[in-house]
């Protein structure tokens, strides 16, 4: 690996973040899974989830909608990043988020980790470890007062496959100081850092 600098995504071409994501399966989610929540993603044509991802992080506001990760100038990695609101599958009812909170759900402070992608070649380097702190400091710098992560653990002592680590593991948001406020199912866990 070369020199890695990540930067957010309203900063690069949106061809690097589609670069990243590719034609894997990342590429045919355009980051809008999180976002949209099964019902109107499952029906929903790619094309439109790139265009609703091109909208994000070219919007205004505060949050660039996501990280891109550079290995000296080729991207490399991903990560969305943003309020909590705007990823309406955590924010709705989800027992991933939600189970034995109350607190205000519509709270545009606590910022969210929906996913990671790094691109095949450059995997196994620690990038998602490199993207997890990137998205504590930008969020922290850009007036979150909370970032929240929603790591997948291994099975029964298994191995978490890379599909499923897309949301990160519990070492991934641990090593960038989010620290575990609840395990609202067998294999989920809900961590936080509040700045």
């Amino acid at each position: 690996m070369g020199v890695l600098t990540v930067r957010p995504a309203d900063e690069v071409p949106f061809d690097d973040v589609q670069t990243v994501l590719g034609r894997s399966a990342a590429g045919q989610c355009q980051c809008q899974r999180q976002v949209l929540g099964d019902g109107l993603w499952w029906h929903m044509p790619v094309e439109e989830r790139r265009m609703r991802l091109a909208d994000q992080v070219g919007g205004d506001g505060p949050a660039p909608g996501g990280i891109v990760a550079f290995d000296d100038d080729e991207p490399v990695g991903w990560v969305a990043v943003g309020p909590r609101p705007t990823y309406r599958r955590y924010y709705g009812r989800s027992p991933v988020v939600w189970s034995g909170r109350d607190e205000d759900r519509e709270d545009d402070s606590v910022w969210a980790v929906a996913c990671f992608v790094v691109r095949a070649g450059s995997r196994g380097q620690g990038l998602t470890y490199e993207l997890a702190q990137a998205a504590v400091d930008l969020s922290r710098s850009r007036g979150a007062t909370a970032l929240e992560g929603y790591p997948i653990v291994a099975r029964d002592g298994g191995e978490v496959v890379w599909d499923e680590a897309s949301v990160g593991t519990p070492q991934v948001f641990a090593a960038a100081g989010l620290e575990t406020i609840s395990a609202p199912t067998p294999r989920r866990r809900v961590m936080r850092i509040d700045f």
